[in-house]
């Protein structure tokens, strides 16, 4: 269990102050691990039972078993091997996204190739983890595909953003010209194209090859530079001058 305590202050008149300790209970991401080798299972759960904030709520050895699990039960994540046995991973994967309240996906696989990973995705998936990664980095992809995120395993990451960010606006490529992105540098609108595509200063650094310090300078001067408060403001920006 974890729990936030909050100490709450009461002045009655003529008395001393009262302190009144009260605690609510933060609730655990709740993951179901489906794989058809149960020494992977295992070797995720043995990682997932060292963190506080993470509960596995139980496991499926094939596809059949995932979809009858939750039938009546609820995970918030599922991590999902793709090549399962029975019903296969992509249809498993069709299937818990046409559900009313499905889980975040996480899928795990030992092909990495960039195309298919965006085919999961346009699927419905909210990550990848290669298999030979997934110990290092589950944890880290399970809470911030929780937190609403998308994740990609660090051996995929860059091929992927630059199959996915090309198709759409190529690296480099400037918007058309207005008075408000005249300032703009073509690094800039790069990093701004990728804040809104929410990779974090570190993920992006890895992309461009720069430090973090000179993506947060970027960061810093990009907020000036649009005169946004925040990321919503830099996408407001963005949309209106067609960054994006």
């Amino acid at each position: 269990m974890i729990f936030e305590i909050s100490l709450v202050l009461t002045i009655v008149r003529n008395k001393s102050p009262i302190y009144i300790c009260t605690s609510r209970m933060k609730k655990k991401i709740q993951v179901h691990i489906a794989d058809d080798h149960k020494i992977i299972i295992e070797g995720i759960i043995a990682v997932l039972n060292t963190e506080k904030d993470i509960t596995v709520v139980g496991y499926s050895l094939t596809g059949e078993q995932v979809l009858d699990w939750f039938e009546s039960n609820t995970a918030d994540i599922l991590v999902l091997d793709i090549n399962m046995p029975v019903i296969g991973g992509i249809e498993v994967l069709k299937k818990m996204k046409k559900k009313t309240n499905p889980p975040k996906i996480i899928v795990l696989s030992s092909y990495d190739d960039t195309r298919f990973i965006q085919e999961i995705v346009t699927m419905g998936a909210s990550g990848f983890l290669s298999k030979s990664s997934a110990g290092e980095q589950i944890v880290r992809a399970i809470r911030s595909v929780n937190n609403g995120s998308q994740y990609f395993s660090d051996d995929v990451r860059k091929d992927l953003f630059k199959l996915m960010f090309g198709q759409k606006i190529k690296e480099g490529e400037r918007p058309p010209e207005s008075k408000e992105t005249k300032s703009l540098t073509s690094r800039e609108i790069d990093i701004m194209r990728l804040i809104l595509e929410e990779y974090s200063s570190i993920e992006i650094a890895d992309i461009l090859n720069i430090s973090i310090n000179t993506v947060n300078t970027y960061r810093r001067n990009l907020l000036i530079k649009t005169k946004a408060k925040n990321t919503v403001g830099l996408a407001k920006f963005a949309l209106k001058h067609k960054i994006i």
